[in-house]
């Protein structure tokens, strides 16, 4: 019996150890320079990016290329510099904000196997990757030109993501062969480092763009500045909208009903002849609008004219409205 209650104990214990929860230390020291409102709409802008440079490396490669975005965490910077070796290669973005140029660029790295698939595809050929390849492996001069000619192409739509709420432009500047040794930005300087996973049909891979902390301030202290201006910039254009719609004209068919004649007896028709439509007077009259029935109505005058009278909404419209 005791010994059934020792068991017991110790899987209570081992349960209540793998329910516990892991969560990432906060280091207080260095808060947080990017709220996680900020952060998030990061991470919509790059769903954007993705999906731009999906469609556009599917047309140049020839191949389906599906791109996600993995994540987007703020940390500092030599936790990215740390992660490459020295056979790693970075492109260097310039970045022009309402023409006004950043001294810090925005990195760009592509993992080396990821690159040499994409420029073997470039080629023509189907993108394999040579397992046995060295981890310090370093580009020849021919391989550093294709892997600009790329990341040219990514570079250059990067600023349509962010059309939304800034304009901001990108541009590719150079290729760092060496990032390990080039001090770019301070070891302890804050960034954004935004993951995408790259997924091809015999390979997946992974693109990481770092973003310099004092650079994305300097875009976000723009777009709360302008966001009053979009505001009555939106509202100033939803009255034009309404000012043009209460001024245009529609079309309201009344139909009473309808029947079908022959050619002879529509040829033969003279001024005063009556057709007879098969429809009493006091018959509900339909009321059109596209080319739908939106109203019932009844017959009469109204001083001297002939009018129609609502007398009911039709269901079908209801289902629209709703």
């Amino acid at each position: 019996m005791l010994n059934s209650v020792r068991s017991g104990e110790k899987d209570l214990d081992k349960s209540s150890s793998e329910q516990e929860k892991k969560y990432a230390k906060y280091d207080f020291a260095s808060p947080r320079k990017f709220t996680k409102d900020r952060i998030k709409m990061l991470g919509g802008i790059f769903e954007n990016y993705s999906r731009v440079i999906s469609s556009r490396l599917n047309a140049r490669l020839r191949a389906g290329c599906e791109i996600t975005v993995e994540s987007v965490e703020e940390q500092h910077y030599y936790e990215f510099s740390n992660a490459l070796t020295e056979g790693d290669v970075l492109a260097l973005a310039d970045v022009d904000i309402k023409e006004s140029p950043q001294e810090q660029p925005v990195m760009f790295y592509l993992s080396t196997t990821t690159a040499l698939s994409m420029m073997d595809r470039l080629m023509g050929g189907e993108g394999a990757v040579d397992d046995s390849l060295d981890s310090e492996y370093s580009y020849t001069e021919l391989e550093l030109r294709l892997y600009e000619d790329l990341v040219q192409d990514i570079i250059s739509v990067l600023g349509i993501s962010w059309e939304n709420y800034i304009a901001i432009k990108f541009a590719y500047s150079r290729t760092d062969v060496n990032p390990t040794l080039s001090q770019l930005l301070g070891v302890d300087e804050t960034v954004v480092i935004v993951d995408l996973k790259m997924q091809f049909t015999n390979m997946s891979g992974r693109m990481s763009i770092c973003f310099p902390g004092d650079m994305l301030m300097s875009i976000f202290t723009e777009i709360s500045r302008e966001n009053p201006v979009r505001k009555v910039a939106a509202e100033d254009k939803s009255d034009e909208i309404f000012d043009g719609l209460r001024d245009s004209s529609l079309e309201i068919v009344a139909e009473m009903a309808d029947t079908q004649l022959y050619l002879s007896d529509i040829y033969h028709l003279n001024v005063g002849d009556v057709i007879d439509l098969g429809y009493s007077k006091d018959s509900p009259i339909y009321l059109e609008i596209g080319g739908s029935h939106w109203f019932t109505g009844r017959m009469g005058t109204h001083k001297k004219n002939m009018a129609v009278k609502i007398d009911d909404v039709c269901y079908q419209a209801e289902q629209r409205s709703e």
